[in-house]
């Protein structure tokens, strides 16, 4: 999985958004196969027009997440929320600022209103398992 650094970079040499919009779907193809037994209620996250799941595991002090959605542009998305705080301990993932991170893609500016609040869902989602984790 490329790292989020590795996604800025790219996105900045793609100029044309139509190219960045494959490269989001060549981003959600390559995530991991998300587990059945996870595409429940309690993994799906609220807020989002297209299904999403996110599961998060803590391991050695750091959450790893998983995450699918039946979207290619929003299962792009996911992955580079994944990239973003995957591998992240629960303290770097709260003082993470979503908004200013993903600011460099200019998403806001050329995602439907839909995607965007969806987006916003799903970081919302990834910080409230983290809060989680930070009392457990």
């Amino acid at each position: 999985m490329l790292g989020f650094d590795d996604i800025l970079a790219d996105f900045a040499f793609l100029d044309d958004w139509d190219d960045r919009y494959k490269y989001l779907i060549d981003l959600g193809r390559a995530l991991p196969p998300y587990p059945e037994e996870r595409r429940d209620d309690a993994h799906k996250v609220r807020g989002c027009a297209s299904q999403v799941w996110l599961d998060a595991q803590m391991e050695n002090g750091v959450l790893h997440f998983r995450g699918d959605s039946d979207a290619h542009i929003v299962k792009g998305l996911v992955g580079v929320l994944l990239a973003l705080y995957s591998g992240k301990t629960p303290d770097e993932i709260v003082a993470t600022d979503a908004a200013r991170a993903l600011a460099p893609l200019d998403l806001s500016a050329h995602l439907t209103p839909q995607r965007s609040n969806g987006l916003a869902s799903m970081a919302a989602r990834i910080r409230a398992i983290a809060l989680d984790a930070q009392c457990s």
